[in-house]
């Protein structure tokens, strides 16, 4: 069986100002979603692998968020690793932005995630 798209709103579009980070929830789970300085946005889990830091509370440099506690760098858009300590990636969520309501896909795939 496909999965399917189930988009829902997390923010308004003008809530974000392009580079910036902050954090949006839904369904009970928390979001880091970002929106870069030439206006794409992207949202992956709120939480750092590396030992469990709040990364909607980073910084975005490009389309990269970095974790305030000890500086572990995930692409906005795949939630890879792109610098350590963190090793283990996080899910990266479609956002997509509709009459000014920020929405972002809770119908992907995800893992569980490791910390450590």
């Amino acid at each position: 069986m496909a999965d399917e798209s189930r988009f829902v709103p997390v923010a308004g579009e003008a809530d974000i100002a392009p580079g910036e980070v902050t954090i949006v929830g839904a369904e009970g789970r928390t979001f880091c979603l970002a929106r870069t300085e030439d206006g794409r946005w992207g949202a992956i889990d709120n939480v750092c692998t590396h030992d469990g830091g709040t990364l909607g509370e980073g910084e975005l440099d490009e389309h990269c968020v970095e974790c305030p506690r000890h500086g572990a760098r995930f692409d906005l858009f795949t939630g890879e690793v792109k610098a350590m300590p963190a090793v283990f990636p996080v899910n990266a969520y479609p956002v997509r932005v509709r009459d000014g309501v920020v929405e972002v896909d809770l119908g992907v795939p995800v893992k569980e995630l490791e910390i450590g």
